[in-house]
């Protein structure tokens, strides 16, 4: 089993949705799905995450809270979007305060699709992710990696 694979940390951020993902994202954490039983822990310390999953759209009041967790969060790390509201903006992507989906302020690895996403989308997404987190480890781990963070990333 690879390092990251053990028990990556997640940290869940509601940006702004219904909340109907937000009860399928608590639903994952039942005994029904128990998405403990892949050593995925969820923490409210991004200082701690490795993989960040955001329901919701973006709007002007959640753009920079959104920014400072992914910005807080220790390299290598994911981003999951879930739901069509983190995808795109969803149903209130014309509102006037609405900028759309995560991916326009933060790079996004995995969407979750649906309305609301189902755990088991939900967990498919994470267990994705998770081999996406440990590509990104092996990239920082790399010769060619440390060679360019010791010159300056000048070459």
């Amino acid at each position: 089993m690879t390092y990251l694979k053990r028990s990556p940390w997640i940290i869940h951020y509601d940006a702004s949705s219904c909340n109907g993902c937000d009860i399928e994202v608590l639903a994952c954490l039942t005994p029904m799905y128990d998405v403990e039983r892949f050593g995925i822990v969820n923490t409210g310390n991004p200082k701690h995450a490795d993989i960040f999953v955001v329901t919701g759209s973006i709007n002007e009041q959640n753009r920079e809270v959104v920014k400072n967790i992914y910005e807080q969060m220790p390299d290598p790390k994911v981003v999951v979007a879930v739901g069509i509201c983190a995808a795109s903006g969803g149903v209130f992507r014309e509102c006037y305060n609405v900028s759309g989906g995560i991916d326009k302020i933060i790079p996004v690895d995995v969407y979750v699709p649906g309305c609301a996403a189902r755990p088991e989308s939900i967990i498919d997404g994470i267990v994705k992710s998770l081999s996406i987190l440990e590509e990104k480890r092996t990239k920082m781990n790399s010769p060619a990696a440390k060679k360019d963070t010791q010159s300056g990333g000048i070459q």
